[in-house]
């Protein structure tokens, strides 16, 4: 926690806000390391949707130590073995993107996404109704994941 007090200043930033709160339902945050941390992503595209972020606030990868792109690797691979033993995927999605013009919804503060993935999981209601629908609700996964987390 020195580290997130000392650095961070930046009110409007849900990441930034996020690892200032405690852990828990309130901030989705399921992992905390040195450099970064897991948070369930809070419109996911599909249950267990994760980003690891780190804790400091910049938009690029060339912006972070080399420790921290480090952590943010290996807390991915931890997720995706916690995601694969708690959902089955057939496979993932991982990503980051870098600018508004590659579809990063909050560009200011740089995140990888961890996405799990089925056959047909994409469908009509997607298209046409412009809405997600998802079998789990945010909470359930929360807390799965939380528990997952911590059983190791």
């Amino acid at each position: 926690m020195q580290y997130i007090n000392e650095h961070h200043t930046y009110e409007n930033c849900v990441f930034c806000t996020a690892a200032r709160l405690e852990d828990g339902f309130e901030n989705l945050i399921v992992e905390r390391g040195e450099n970064a941390f897991v948070i369930l992503n809070r419109y996911p595209y599909n249950n267990g949707h994760l980003l690891v972020v780190p804790y400091k606030h910049c938009d690029s990868l060339d912006a972070l130590s080399v420790e921290t792109r480090n952590e943010i690797m290996m807390l991915t691979n931890s997720a995706i073995k916690i995601l694969r033993v708690l959902y089955n995927p057939q496979g993932f999605n991982i990503g980051i993107n870098l600018g508004d013009v590659a579809g990063a919804g909050l560009a200011e503060h740089v995140h990888l996404h961890v996405v799990p993935r089925w056959a047909g999981d994409t469908n009509f209601m997607s298209i046409i109704g412009q809405t997600r629908v998802l079998p789990e609700e945010l909470a359930e996964t929360y807390q799965r994941v939380f528990e997952a987390w911590r059983a190791g």
